[in-house]
């Protein structure tokens, strides 16, 4: 448990329910100490049914019974809903943002009093509890404060501290990283089908595959390239197909999509 402290979470999308489902799996929070706002009423009764958690249609209502304030919206959007917490917001309570672009100078500076911000990029395979995320602080949270987000967030998966200069190139690393991947998986799967696989064998091999890749550099601890050459025999299948995809510019249009991603989470900033 976090020392009894309650938790809200503003907005209550899939992240937030993912957050939300890891941190009562691991006993870090019982429902009663949760509560969790959202636009959509039929969003509400559904967490409210599932998960027996507080609910309601007002951030500002939310906000003012919990310690930790979970921010859980679009970054677009994300000023607005400032706004409309400043009256229950102060320095007794630890924010945590989720929103892509959005610094903690710009959360900081919505209230007219100093407040503790961590700033955090999950991503989605938080819904399986496999999520990579990273973690800075703002200038005034507390090394407490950044032990209690860490907490929150290895309930849902792998966590990173960095510098908070570096959290748009998180952004379009793992932040973004997982749509890449689906489309490898994708694409891997329609490669099974044309070559002779029924779709639902396909797509388990591919994404097994990629599952257990992953695994294994993250077990072994090797470089990616020398467990690519435990793959590639000499005049083999493996070395044969990794030619065309170097050919086709795998490795230099992921690249660039995660250049062009950290650019885009750099002007989301901007807003």
């Amino acid at each position: 448990m976090l020392n009894g402290k309650r938790l809200a979470f503003v907005g209550g999308g899939n992240m937030a329910e993912a957050m939300l489902r890891g941190l009562l799996a691991a006993k870090l929070m019982g429902p009663d100490d949760v509560f969790v706002s959202d636009v959509r009423e039929d969003r509400l009764a559904y967490l409210q049914e599932t998960y027996r958690v507080h609910t309601s249609t007002s951030n500002a209502e939310v906000a003012s019974k919990a310690e930790i304030l979970v921010l859980a919206v679009k970054p677009q959007i994300m000023g607005e809903v400032l706004d409309g917490l400043i009256d229950v917001v102060n320095g007794e309570k630890l924010l945590v943002s989720i929103a892509a672009g959005i610094t903690t100078t710009f959360i900081a500076d919505k209230f007219p009093s100093p407040v503790r911000v961590i700033r955090v990029m999950p991503n989605t395979p938080a819904l399986v509890l496999e999520a990579a995320s990273a973690l800075t602080r703002g200038s005034r949270a507390t090394l407490e404060d950044l032990e209690i987000a860490k907490r929150l967030f290895q309930a849902v998966g792998k966590v990173v501290i960095v510098d908070e200069s570096l959290m748009d190139a998180i952004t379009g690393l793992s932040g973004s990283g997982p749509a890449y991947i689906f489309l490898i998986i994708d694409a891997l799967s329609d490669a099974g089908v044309k070559v002779g696989l029924s779709r639902d064998v396909a797509q388990l091999l591919a994404a097994q595959t990629v599952l257990g890749s992953a695994r294994m550099v993250l077990e072994t601890k090797k470089h990616p390239g020398e467990l690519k050459d435990m793959v590639t025999s000499p005049g083999g299948t493996a070395i044969a197909g990794l030619h065309t995809l170097e050919q086709g510019g795998l490795r230099t249009t992921l690249i660039n999509a995660v250049e062009v991603a950290t650019l885009r989470s750099k002007e989301l900033g901007r807003r």
